[in-house]
C-alpha cells in the first residue's frame, strides 16, 4: 500500500511538524524508487526497523540481513541530485531535484540513491534520519515520551495565563482569539476548524477545551514543516537551536560574517517567545519562525535602506526618478488634477516632476494636463507643496521640468512665484564653461533645478521667440489650442518666452536633437534634451552604443507617447539599458512597469537616485545595449532561487464567488538586458489552501547585474484566465543569500499584511552579509573548450602593437581564473554540494563525515600552512580519496592564482595605460591614417572594446584574487570550529584578505 506525506494544511492531509511524525512515518514505511549506477530506477517499499536502528527495503534479491542499512553506518543525507548516479544525463531530466535524496554509508562510503513521488515525504525522511544519526548510540525515546519539550512547557504556560478561572479550561473563543494573536495572518475560519476536527477526534465537543487539546491544536496550526526541517539540519539536538548552531546557521546559509555569540544571543533574547529558552539561549521552532519572518532576516540589504552609493559623480552618471504627469489621479483624458498627486510622487522619492503651465482665468498660470479635467491647480498651490515636500524623502536635487503653454505675462507671475516661495532652494548660478560635467548631485544638496528653454543671448528684450518641441503639444492640439499652420506647414513650433522664466534656468536647458555628431560637437554639458518614447525607443534599437555614449555626459529626458490616452507607462528597463537617465513614469497607474521603476529606485536608499554601471560611464568603454551574451570584462552571474512556500496569501480581488479555494503558482521574472530577461514558473499548489508549499528551484545567468531587476508575481491559475494575488520587485544587487521571506505587495505596490514568500537565495559568484563581491568566480563549470576574450584589430599599426602585447596576459588570466574556478565545482561536487555552496560549507561537511563514525580515518586540516594541506592517516575510502585529491588540485591553483595575480595584472594594466594614452590623439592619428565613415566606426568600436577588456580582465583577476584568500580564510576558520583543524594558531588575520592590487581608476 503505498503512503505518501503532505505538508498541506487541508484538513484530511498529514502534516510533519514535528521529528516525531517523521519517525512515525518512516515506522509505517512508504514506496520510494532505488536508482541504481546504471540508471535504472525500481520502486522498493522502505521502512524504518521498530528498534529504530536501520532501514530496510522489500523486495530485494539480497538476505534481509543485507537489504539494509545500519542507522550507525549513516555518513550523511543529501537533498537532491547530489550523487554521481543522480546527476548523470540518463536520468537528470526524469524527476524533479527535490524529489531525489542519497544516503551515504559504510566505511567505504558509497550512495543510496533514492526518488521519492514528493517534495513532501524526501523532507520527512531527511528529517528522520537526520534526528536518528545525530544521536548516534543513544538510541532515542520512542516519538511522543519523556518529558515536555521547550515549545509544549511555553504554550501550556500561554494556556496557563489565558485560564483565569484556572479551571484547567478555556472557551474555544478565547483560544482562538489567543493562537491569532500569536500567529497574526491565520484566518478565524481556519483555527476553529482545527478545534472542531480535535474535539471530534478526541470525542470531546463543547464550548470549552483543554490545555492538552490547545496545545496539539496550536502545534498543528503554527508549525511550518519546511522551517521545522530547516532547524532540524542545524540544530544538535533536533528540538532547538542553541548560540553555537544558530551562529552556524547564520555563517553557512545565510551568508553573514563576523557573526559572534553575543549577536546571537540578542536574536534568541528578541524573538524566542519562552523565558527557559531566552535564559538558556535556545531558540526553538517559533522563535526561529519569528526570526526569519522578521526585517533583520529580510530578503532586502538593509545596506541598501541607506544612501550606499557614490553621490561625487556627475549628475549624468545617475537614473533619475522621475514622474510625467504626478497630479493626476486616473488617466491622462478623463482623470481628475489633484494636488495630492504630487505629495504622493514626492513621498516616494521622485526627484523629476513635470508642470505644465497654461493660462488661467483670474490672470494667474494654472497647472492641469487634462483637457476633461473638472478642476485645474493654480500654480501658486502646486509651488508651495513643492516647497513644502521637496526633500522630506531624499536630500538630493529635485528638477522641475516646466513645460510652458501660458502667456509672457502669466510666465511672469509664474517665475515670480518660483522665486518667492522657494528662495535660496532655487538654482540659480550659470554654468562653469570650464568644467565638462554636470555637478554632482551631493553637490547640489538641497537644491530645485528648473528645466526648460532660455532665450538666445542675443535676445535683450523682455521676452523672445524660442523653438519648442516639448511634449505638451499633443495636449494642446486637443484643447483646440494650437497653432493650425504650425502643425499644417511642418517645421518647428515657435513659443513666446519671457526673460524673467528664461532667468530660471541654468544647469537643464532644454534644447532640440539634432544628431548624435552634431551633439558631440557643439552640445554644451548644461544642456539637455527630451525624446519621445516612440523616437528614443528608434534609438535604442538602431543605435544603442551612440544613445549610451550620449549619455554619458548629457542628461536626455524620455516622456511617454501622446498615443497613451489611458495613462499606461512604457517599459523604464528599454531606456535605462541605453543610458537614459530621465524616464517620465506616469506615477498614478500600477501595474508591472511601475513596479520596476519602484523597485529600481528602492536601492539607493530611495534617495531617487541610482548610479548607472560602470561600462555606461566611464569615458573610453564598449557597451551594446542589445548584446545577446555576456559582455567584456563583465562576469556572468548565476541566480539560484528556490521558491519554497507562500504564507497568507490573499484571494485575488473580484474573485469572490469561486469560493475560499486559491490555487497559487510564482512566476520569478528577471528584467534587464535583452540577455538576460528571463522568466521561469513553479507548479501550482493545488488545494492548498493559505499556505501553499512549492518547492521549486529556478535558474539564472546574469550577465549585466548592475541593471537586472527580479520580480516575483503570484498568480491564481484558474482555467478562465490566472488573476493576480500579489508581486514584489527587487534589485539584483539588493538580494541577500540564504532562506528570506518576500514581503510581498499588492498591484498598487502596497503591503499586503503577513503575506509573504519563503525562498533561498543563492548567487554563484559573491557571499552575502551586506554588499559580497560584485565579480569574481562564477560557479559554473568551464566548458570543454576554454574560450579566450581576446583585443580586436582597430587598423592603426602603432595602437594595434600596443594592444597585441597583451594577447599573452589575457590568456594567462583566463587560464588562472578558470583553473580555480573548475577546480572548486568539483571539490563542491564530490562534496555533495551545489556550486553555491561556499567553503565553509565544504569544510563542514567533511568534518560530519568523519565525526559521524567509529572506525572513521583520521582526516586533519594542518592550518599551520598558510596554504592548509588536509592530510589522512592509514587507508581511506575511495570516495574520500577523491575528496582529497579535489581539494588538493583546489589549493594548488588557488596558490598559483593568488601568487601569479599582481604580475600578470600589472601587465594588463600596462597595455590599457598605453592604449589611454592614444585616445587624446586618436582623432589627429585616424585623420592622418585616412580613416573616415564605416572604417573610422568600426576603428574606433575596436579601440573602446580593447580598453574594455582589458580593465575588466584585470578586474575580475583582482577580485579571483580576494575570493581565492577569502576562501582560505573559511578553511581556516571552518577547520577550527569544527575539529578537525591543528596547529591552528597561524589563522590567517582577516587583513590578509586584502589584496595588494590598487583600484582601476574609471
Amino acid at each position: 500500500k503505498k503512503k505518501t506525506v503532505s505538508f498541506s494544511s487541508m484538513p484530511n492531509d498529514r502534516k510533519i511538524n514535528s521529528t516525531a511524525a517523521c519517525i512515525s512515518l518512516m515506522l509505517e514505511g512508504c514506496e520510494l524508487k532505488k536508482v541504481r549506477s546504471n540508471s535504472r530506477m525500481y520502486s522498493r517499499f522502505f521502512v524504518l526497523d521498530a528498534d529504530m536502528r536501520s532501514v530496510r527495503w522489500e523486495p530485494s534479491k539480497k538476505d534481509s540481513e543485507k537489504a539494509k542499512i545500519e542507522i550507525k553506518s549513516v555518513k550523511e543525507v543529501r537533498v537532491g541530485k547530489k550523487t554521481p548516479v543522480l546527476r548523470s544525463n540518463g536520468l537528470s531530466d526524469q524527476f524533479p531535484d527535490e524529489c531525489a535524496f542519497s544516503i551515504i554509508y559504510g566505511d567505504n562510503y558509497e550512495s543510496l540513491d533514492l526518488v521519492a513521488s514528493s517534495a513532501d515525504v524526501v523532507s520527512a525522511w531527511v528529517m528522520g534520519l537526520r534526528y536518528l544519526v545525530s544521536y548516534g548510540k543513544h538510541s532515542p525515546e520512542a516519538p511522543g515520551t519523556g518529558h515536555p519539550s521547550l515549545r509544549t512547557s511555553w504554550i501550556s504556560s500561554v494556556f496557563d495565563l489565558a485560564d483565569l478561572e484556572k479551571s484547567g479550561r478555556i472557551p474555544v473563543s478565547r483560544a482562538v482569539q489567543l493562537i491569532k494573536a500569536l500567529n497574526p495572518g491565520m484566518k478565524t475560519s481556519t483555527i476553529e476548524l482545527k478545534f472542531k476536527e480535535l474535539q471530534k477526534a478526541s470525542e470531546r465537543p463543547g464550548t470549552e477545551v483543554a490545555c492538552d487539546l490547545f496545545v496539539e491544536a496550536y502545534c498543528e496550526l503554527c508549525t511550518r514543516p519546511e522551517i521545522f526541517f530547516l532547524l532540524v539540519q542545524f540544530s544538535s539536538n533536533k528540538e532547538y537551536l542553541g548560540v553555537k548552531d544558530l551562529l552556524m546557521f547564520l555563517e553557512v546559509e545565510q551568508g553573514m560574517e563576523g557573526v559572534t555569540e553575543e549577536k546571537c544571543l540578542e536574536i534568541v533574547s528578541k524573538y524566542e517567545p519562552s523565558k527557559e529558552g531566552r535564559e538558556k539561549g535556545y531558540l526553538a521552532i517559533d522563535g526561529f519562525t519569528r526570526y526569519l519572518l522578521s526585517a533583520d532576516c529580510s530578503i532586502f540589504d538593509p545596506q541598501h535602506r541607506k544612501v550606499c552609493q557614490d553621490m561625487a559623480q556627475p549628475l549624468s552618471h545617475y537614473y533619475i526618478s522621475s514622474a510625467h504627469s504626478a497630479c493626476l489621479l486616473e488617466d491622462n483624458f478623463w482623470g481628475r488634477s489633484d494636488i495630492s498627486g504630487y505629495i504622493s510622487a514626492l513621498g516616494l522619492g521622485c526627484r523629476s516632476i513635470e508642470l505644465v503651465l497654461w493660462d488661467g482665468p483670474e490672470g494667474e498660470p494654472v497647472v492641469y494636463t487634462s483637457p476633461s479635467a473638472a478642476s485645474c491647480v493654480p500654480f501658486r498651490a502646486v509651488v508651495g507643496l513643492i516647497d513644502q515636500h521637496a526633500f522630506t524623502a531624499s536630500a538630493y536635487p529635485l528638477i522641475l521640468c516646466l513645460v510652458v503653454r501660458c502667456s509672457a505675462p502669466q510666465q511672469r507671475l509664474a517665475a515670480q512665484c518660483l522665486r518667492k516661495t522657494l528662495g535660496e532652494k532655487l538654482y540659480l548660478e550659470p554654468p562653469n564653461p570650464v568644467a565638462s560635467y554636470l555637478p554632482s548631485p551631493e553637490e547640489l544638496k538641497g537644491r530645485i533645478l528648473i528645466k526648460g528653454k532660455k532665450l538666445p543671448p542675443t535676445c535683450e528684450d523682455s521676452e523672445g521667440e524660442v523653438s519648442d518641441e516639448e511634449e505638451g503639444w499633443e495636449l494642446a492640439r486637443r484643447l483646440g489650442q494650437e497653432d493650425r499652420e504650425a502643425a499644417e506647414g511642418g517645421g518647428r513650433r515657435r513659443v513666446r518666452l519671457s526673460r524673467e522664466l528664461s532667468e530660471l534656468v541654468s544647469l537643464c536647458q532644454a534644447v532640440p536633437f539634432q544628431d548624435f555628431e552634431s551633439s558631440r560637437r557643439g552640445q554644451r554639458y548644461w544642456e539637455m534634451c527630451s525624446f519621445s518614447e516612440v523616437e528614443a525607443g528608434r534609438f535604442a534599437n538602431e543605435c544603442p552604443a551612440e544613445l549610451v555614449s550620449y549619455n554619458k555626459r548629457f542628461l536626455s529626458h524620455i516622456y511617454p507617447s501622446p498615443m497613451r490616452i489611458d495613462a499606461s507607462n512604457m517599459n523604464p528597463q528599454d531606456f535605462w539599458k541605453c543610458g537614459c537617465q530621465m524616464v517620465a513614469m506616469n506615477y498614478q497607474t500600477p501595474g508591472l512597469m511601475m513596479d520596476l521603476n519602484a523597485g529600481w529606485f528602492r536601492q539607493n536608499g530611495a534617495c531617487g537616485y541610482v548610479l548607472r554601471p560602470a561600462i555606461m560611464r566611464e569615458e573610453v568603454s564598449y557597451f551594446s545595449a542589445n548584446a545577446k551574451d555576456s559582455l567584456p570584462g563583465v562576469p556572468a552571474q548565476l541566480l539560484h532561487l528556490k521558491v519554497i512556500s507562500g504564507q497568507n496569501l490573499p484571494k485575488p480581488k473580484g474573485s469572490g464567488a469561486k469560493g475560499e479555494v486559491v490555487e497559487p503558482y510564482v512566476c520569478a521574472e528577471i528584467h534587464g538586458i535583452p540577455a538576460d530577461c528571463a522568466e521561469h514558473r513553479t507548479k501550482t499548489a493545488l488545494q492548498s489552501g493559505d499556505n501553499p508549499i512549492f518547492d521549486e528551484s529556478l535558474e539564472f545567468q546574469i550577465n549585466l547585474p548592475e541593471l537586472a531587476v527580479l520580480r516575483f508575481v503570484v498568480l491564481d491559475d484558474d482555467y478562465i484566465g490566472d488573476e493576480f494575488i500579489a508581486q514584489y520587485t527587487i534589485p539584483f544587487e539588493c538580494l541577500q543569500p540564504g532562506y528570506r521571506h518576500v514581503p510581498l505587495q499588492s498591484l498598487a505596490g502596497e503591503p499586503l499584511p503577513h503575506a509573504t514568500l519563503f525562498v533561498h537565495v543563492a548567487i554563484t559568484d559573491r557571499r552575502g552579509g551586506g554588499k559580497g563581491h560584485r565579480r569574481g568566480l562564477a560557479g559554473r563549470r568551464g566548458r570543454r573548450v576554454r574560450e579566450y576574450t581576446s583585443t580586436k584589430a582597430t587598423g592603426i599599426k602603432a595602437i594595434d602593437e600596443v594592444f597585441r602585447t597583451a594577447t599573452q596576459p589575457l590568456r594567462e588570466a583566463t587560464d588562472l581564473r578558470e583553473n580555480v574556478q573548475n577546480a572548486l565545482v568539483s571539490f563542491k561536487e564530490l562534496c555533495g554540494l551545489t556550486p553555491a555552496a561556499n567553503m565553509k560549507q565544504c569544510i563542514l561537511t567533511v568534518s560530519t563525515w568523519l565525526l559521524h563514525s567509529d572506525s572513521a580515518p583520521s582526516v586533519t586540516l594542518n592550518l599551520a600552512e598558510q596554504y592548509p594541506p588536509m592530510e589522512a592517516q592509514g587507508p581511506i575510502p575511495d570516495l574520500l580519496r577523491k575528496v582529497l585529491t579535489a581539494y588538493e588540485t583546489m589549493i594548488q591553483t588557488s596558490r598559483t592564482l593568488i601568487e601569479s595575480a599582481d604580475a600578470v595584472y600589472g601587465k594588463l594594466i600596462q597595455a590599457q595605460q598605453a592604449g589611454m594614452d592614444f585616445h587624446k590623439e586618436l582623432h589627429r592619428i585616424e585623420t592622418k591614417e585616412g580613416l573616415r565613415g564605416r572604417k573610422l566606426q568600426k576603428a574606433l568600436e575596436s579601440f573602446a572594446w580593447n580598453i574594455t577588456v582589458l580593465k575588466g580582465q584585470a578586474d575580475l583577476l583582482k577580485h579571483a584574487k580576494a575570493e581565492a584568500l577569502d576562501n582560505l580564510w573559511q578553511i581556516h576558520n571552518a577547520g577550527q570550529s569544527c575539529g578537525i583543524g591543528r596547529n591552528g594558531s597561524a589563522s590567517p588575520e582577516p587583513s590578509r584578505l586584502q589584496a595588494p592590487l590598487e583600484p582601476i581608476p574609471e
